[in-house]
């Protein structure tokens, strides 16, 4: 089954159409929403099978034009296979609309289109930087921040795209030697300061050897002994994952073992980075697609001051 009983198409449909105008939801609609997407991620494994042609995202952190901008360059959801690999809140003016999509799109569509958990879904780090105020703001209250937040513990860790391409947000983990270690865990919780689940959203390949001390707090440095070691236990190809900022949208690591992908073009609007996309079709073979920053239209005057953890 490829989508949502028939009866509920016309109203998801509207708010889909809603939404790509980058007009929000009521917060009922949004609770209603996030009920139906919880049953759906329920069901999802931490390690979530997907099939390809399938079209791999990176992060996205709120720059609701630049998604739009991605649908356009890469094709609409159904039409084209997505997989985000997290960081859909934060940063950007337009986390709210953004995320609210990108469930939208899950509940309407199911099995066309995946979406794995950031170090940014999750509850303390959006206090932070910027889902949580925004709620407040787009609201009046932050019950809507808390409906996405408890939903984002449903949201699987990693996918396997056909059995050879790994995906995930931020890196491996000296705790995880294999897939099946990672299908084992309870993923429904807060994202713990570390351990294997935290690791899996905060970890960063590195030139260096082994395993070293992140300079994020959180997570690991990993070489490339430690992805080759990973991928030929495991049978993968690649490691696919985002987290990192690069200048030019992708960035291949560790002789093509690992690949950084960020889908979000001048990065906090003033990185200057371009963005990119990967396509991987029926044949498994992959292509990079490369996009600039959409033109937005009735910018809101708001200025942040949020600490810059990576930049």
């Amino acid at each position: 089954m490829d989508s949502v009983p028939s009866n509920s198409h016309g109203n998801l449909d509207e708010q889909i159409s809603q939404l790509m105008q980058c007009k929000p939801l009521s917060e009922q609609e949004v609770r209603v929403l996030c009920d139906k997407a919880k049953e759906i991620l329920m069901e999802e494994s931490n390690v979530q099978p997907v099939k390809s042609p399938v079209t791999i995202c990176g992060d996205i952190h709120g720059q609701f034009h630049d998604l739009a901008e991605l649908f356009r360059i890469g094709g609409k959801c159904p039409d084209t296979n997505y997989l985000f690999m997290g960081d859909y809140v934060d940063r950007g003016y337009y986390s709210v609309e953004t995320v609210t999509l990108l469930v939208a799109l899950k509940v309407r569509y199911p099995h066309r289109i995946t979406i794995l958990r950031g170090n940014h879904e999750s509850r303390q780090i959006t206090q932070v930087y910027g889902f949580y105020d925004e709620c407040l703001r787009k609201y009046g209250n932050a019950n809507v921040w808390k409906i996405f937040t408890d939903l984002f513990d449903y949201f699987p860790l990693t996918a396997l795209v056909e059995s050879e391409i790994f995906c995930l947000h931020g890196g491996l983990s000296p705790s995880i030697e294999t897939l099946d270690n990672i299908r084992n865990f309870d993923r429904v919780q807060e994202v713990p300061h570390e351990g294997p689940m935290c690791d899996l959203l905060w970890s960063d390949p590195d030139d260096r050897c082994g395993w070293g001390i992140s300079p994020r707090g959180a997570g690991y440095t990993f070489g490339q002994d430690i992805s080759e070691q990973f991928n030929h236990t495991n049978n993968l190809k690649l490691i696919a994952r985002a987290h990192q900022l690069v200048m030019e949208g992708y960035n291949w690591g560790h002789e093509q073992k690992v690949v950084t992908i960020f889908s979000a073009p001048n990065y906090c609007y003033r990185c200057g980075n371009m963005a990119s996309i990967l396509e991987v079709d029926d044949c498994k073979g992959h292509t990079f697609i490369q996009f600039e920053p959409a033109p937005r239209r009735g910018e809101p005057d708001v200025t942040r001051r949020t600490p810059d953890y990576f930049l």
